[in-house]
């Protein structure tokens, strides 16, 4: 992976969340405040105007990602993205800034922990946790793809949609999300599509 392979998918991920963001919203406002996709909508404008491919590796690169996150949310699930983005620096710059499709399995791992220990979360609760956790399997057991990112990604919002959401507002209303994507979930997975949008 190069600066320039980040910054490809920086764009695309801002390209999609622009198209994405009034269903997101949709998404959002039968479980919560109703902003998911306006809110990735900002944080990711910001993280795309960072000159990623022009950073002097991953590691730098990625942490002015999280930099830009940070100053641009004031919401939760921005804050994971920033985190995740911080974790994606540490594990290149433990890596001598060299990361190959074989080492994202752990990459996307550490950054499920990370997310995790931030969101006060785990496995099994319906949320972006579920779907890095098993984007990360997916990895692992190759091949290591953006192709097998997205099926795994949407292969997790279709395994818990049936399942009601153990944390965070939704918790509280275990009808209404019993049956209804996790707006972060599907957010993942509308990130990842390639080519055009797809229905989740």
């Amino acid at each position: 992976m190069t600066t320039h392979d980040l910054a490809g998918f920086v764009a695309q991920a801002n390209e999609a969340v622009q198209q994405e963001e009034q269903r997101l919203n949709a998404a959002d406002a039968k479980l919560g405040d109703g902003d998911t996709g306006s809110m990735l909508r900002r944080v990711l404008a910001a993280m795309a105007k960072v000159d990623v491919a022009g950073a002097a590796g991953l590691s730098e690169a990625a942490m002015a990602l999280a930099q830009a996150a940070m100053k641009e949310t004031g919401s939760s699930l921005g804050t994971l993205v920033a985190t995740a983005a911080m974790t994606f620096a540490k594990e290149a710059k433990a890596a001598g800034n060299r990361i190959e499709a074989d080492d994202m399995g752990r990459v996307v791992s550490a950054m499920c922990d990370a997310v995790a220990s931030r969101g006060r979360a785990a496995t099994g609760d319906k949320t972006v946790i579920d779907s890095l956790d098993a984007i990360a399997r997916a990895l692992s057991a190759g091949p290591a793809t953006l192709a097998g990112a997205e099926r795994a990604a949407r292969d997790a919002l279709d395994a818990f949609r049936a399942l009601p959401c153990k944390v965070g507002r939704a918790r509280m209303f275990p009808e209404k999300s019993t049956g209804a994507d996790d707006p972060g979930m599907l957010a993942i997975a509308l990130l990842l599509a390639q080519g055009p949008r797809a229905e989740a």
